[in-house]
């Protein structure tokens, strides 16, 4: 670990930015049997009284804490805009870092993020922490290994209603913190680690139910590497039961319904998620056979318990990134894709790291 602590010692994880997704992680840190809280970092003078209440020293300034506390890893929870410049922080001064997606404002800076990571040899880690649920793992195990075949479709909703008092805060109604952006992004990203790459994309939005800068609404058409297509619909102003939120059960603050919300087809199979409902013909195979259905799920876990996990392996040397930093920038390039898609309307092609 950095600062030559021994591989039984906790390790001590500096959280940077404490409004809500940081308090999660601090929550989850001071509760992990393999961590603990070394400090918070955050200039908001409403945070002393926090900080002061867990016991932790608190620091307006990053570059500050690393040389004051010697973390052995740092969790970037700060406004996107700031990714990047904390990113280079912490892995500038040899400390693993794991920061919240999207890893960065836009592609550009994730790619400076990619080469400052390949330059010093760092860990850096992105926190779609989906891809640290049972679900999730389960689903990348059975495509990656041949169930349903070839991928032929995607198909995906991520459909609620977010109330009236969440835009409160202004930047929620600019451009940039639609749900294309905010919720998207996690489907987009678990879809690429079950089913390949996305290599184009066409695009439409909508704002007209909030008339706000920002869309509430948006349509995608998707070409994957392997020839697939997938369809993804997304709104933050229907009322729906299919979102991962509402269905996985992973975050225990949204009430879970016994429903799905994406579908992935393929030659020999399909396989619904989150309940990782399993269809395929008997031999011979075809439409004039019953469809054989089968479970493959497994315990519920909690994936930002299990993202910091990975996290202590990574520091210790027992693993690799789930999500490293190049797979952070590949699911922004294509969410950067979708949004000029739907600006210029034409199909554009996600650009490669």
């Amino acid at each position: 670990m950095t600062g030559g602590r021994g591989e039984n010692e906790k390790a001590r994880l500096l959280v940077v930015g404490h409004g809500l997704i940081g308090r999660a992680h601090a929550e989850r840190i001071r509760a992990h049997p393999q961590t603990e809280l070394a400090g918070i970092v955050d200039p908001s003078p409403a945070v002393e009284a926090e900080a002061a209440g867990l016991a932790v020293p608190l620091f307006a300034d990053l570059a500050e804490a690393v040389d004051a506390l010697a973390p052995d890893g740092v969790v970037l929870a700060t406004p996107n805009r700031l990714h990047e410049a904390g990113a280079l922080t912490a892995l500038g001064r040899g400390v693993p870092v794991l920061i919240e997606k999207p890893i960065a404002d836009d592609f550009e800076a994730a790619k400076r993020i990619v080469a400052e990571q390949h330059r010093t040899g760092v860990a850096a880690l992105v926190g779609h922490h989906r891809r640290h649920g049972t679900a999730v793992r389960r689903a990348i195990e059975a495509v990656r290994g041949g169930a349903i075949g070839e991928v032929v479709t995607v198909s995906g909703l991520t459909l609620f209603l977010k109330p009236a008092d969440y835009f409160d805060t202004e930047w929620r109604r600019l451009p940039g913190a639609g749900p294309i952006l905010v919720n998207l992004i996690h489907d987009i990203d678990l879809v690429r680690a079950i089913a390949g790459e996305i290599v184009e994309v066409q695009a439409l939005v909508s704002n007209r139910r909030r008339g706000f800068a920002v869309e509430d609404t948006a349509g995608i058409l998707a070409r994957f590497e392997n020839g697939a297509i997938g369809t993804f619909v997304v709104s933050d102003t229907a009322v729906s039961p299919w979102s991962w939120e509402t269905t996985s059960g992973e975050a225990p603050v949204y009430p879970r319904n016994d429903e799905h919300c994406l579908h992935i087809a393929g030659t020999r199979g399909a396989l619904s998620l989150p309940d990782l409902t399993l269809w395929r013909h008997p031999e011979p195979t075809g439409w004039y056979r019953p469809l054989e259905r089968t479970s493959l799920a497994g315990p519920r876990v909690d994936p930002l318990v299990e993202q910091i996990s990975n996290f202590v392996a990574v520091i210790r040397g027992e693993a690799a990134p789930r999500v490293d930093a190049a797979e952070g920038a590949r699911t922004l390039a294509v969410v950067e894709a979708i949004r000029r898609a739907a600006t210029t309307g034409e199909t554009v092609r996600v650009p490669a790291i």
